[in-house]
């Protein structure tokens, strides 16, 4: 069995991205699904695979029953939060590619906006898990997590915030042109980021995702099936996940190395399987919970050197018209945070050529999970 562009995406459906929607998640769920099934072409009865986020609260036989979906033949779920967001996709792929089954849908549906739905809000007074390695010293969020990592990274490379300034209104722009990010109508400059409030030192306001309602869906078929869906196919040229050697979960710091991360686990993984060399990619989407993050895996894959991801942001590198447009959508920090997932939509979209800030002749399109935890990467092509 070949993996390598066997399969594709064929259908794309997402819902409004807002905080405080009035929907459930199980509504979310159906209405994206619905959008891509309708997007490809394909009748809720074809659907035999199933993916989803281990931390999905829509169960998959009541996604099933709501949409009228016949048997199943697979269903898998990823952990670990923003880390599963493309093997989500892979595991349905493969399955397809392996002829298991014959139509996939992945969705990931989540109302954040509530405070009590974060993970770390639910901590208990009693620790037995790793965070007991962790939390006691003070990093009791993400964000504290990220921040000793951006703070490593800036003594290491002598760059500093103004690095990752450049980085967010960047991003803002791409929201700025997206109809549906939720930072549409809020535009940002370097001043209003140095004037934002610090949340978890070096990072401020906007080097944090937004919280977000809503949902996003992709339907998944064998190559030859794509041929005669509704939508020019986008199909899935490489895909790996990664586990580092001695990983620690979001808290990562006591190997040797601490930015030799599973995202250079994933990326070694990934050029394994291609002719294709980070040089020819022509858009990526990177997991974006965090400003830095996206540093630090553009260097894991080898776009450039240690360091050198800091200054490719202050010479407008992730622009439109730079060396490699980045998040085009607005991403996590400014259109949306479904745990990566509409990052995958705009990977689709750019594929296409229908985004809302289209990159020119974009055929190749690298997606990512989460820096910080056991992630994945998927690696996108669309035919010229």
């Amino acid at each position: 069995m070949s993996f390598q562009d066997a399969t594709a995406i064929v259908g794309l459906g997402q819902t409004t991205f807002a905080k405080g929607l009035e929907q459930s998640e199980t509504e979310l769920a159906v209405e994206a699904v619905s959008k891509a099934l309708d997007d490809a072409g394909i009748t809720p009865g074809e659907v035999d695979a199933l993916g989803c986020y281990t931390m999905e609260n829509v169960p998959e036989f009541e996604l099933a029953r709501h949409m009228g979906f016949g048997d199943l033949t697979y269903f898998s779920q990823v952990p670990y939060g923003g880390g599963a967001g493309p093997g989500t996709v892979g595991h349905v792929a493969l399955a397809v590619a392996a002829g298991i089954s014959k139509v996939g849908v992945v969705w990931r549906s989540r109302k954040r906006s509530s405070k009590a739905s974060r993970v770390w809000a639910q901590t208990s007074n009693v620790l037995a898990d790793q965070w007991k390695w962790s939390r006691p010293s003070g990093l009791l969020r993400p964000v504290d997590e990220v921040a000793l990592l951006a703070r490593r990274y800036f003594h290491e490379h002598g760059v500093g915030r103004e690095a990752l300034a450049a980085l967010a209104v960047q991003l803002r722009a791409y929201a700025n042109a997206n109809p549906n990010a939720s930072m549409r109508e809020k535009t940002m400059t370097v001043d209003d980021y140095m004037a934002a409030r610090m949340v978890a030192d070096p990072l401020c306001l906007f080097d944090n995702c937004l919280e977000t309602d809503g949902a996003v869906a992709v339907v998944i078929t064998s190559a030859a099936r794509a041929q005669d869906c509704a939508q020019k196919p986008v199909y899935l040229h490489a895909f790996s996940q990664g586990m580092a050697k001695g990983h620690q979960l979001m808290t990562d710091y006591h190997r040797a190395d601490p930015f030799r991360t599973c995202s250079s686990v994933v990326a070694d993984n990934i050029w394994r399987q291609t002719d294709l060399r980070p040089g020819d990619i022509d858009v990526a989407q990177i997991y974006d919970a965090f400003s830095p993050l996206i540093f630090f895996a553009l260097e894991s894959f080898g776009f450039c050197e240690p360091g050198e991801a800091a200054e490719w942001a202050r010479q407008g590198a992730f622009a439109p018209d730079g060396r490699l447009p980045v998040n085009t959508s607005g991403g996590g920090l400014s259109e949306a945070y479904i745990h990566g997932m509409n990052l995958v939509g705009e990977a689709v979209r750019q594929l296409r050529g229908d985004a809302s800030t289209q990159i020119e002749d974009a055929r190749t399109c690298l997606v990512t999970g989460c820096d910080s935890t056991p992630n994945g990467a998927l690696l996108l092509r669309s035919d010229a």
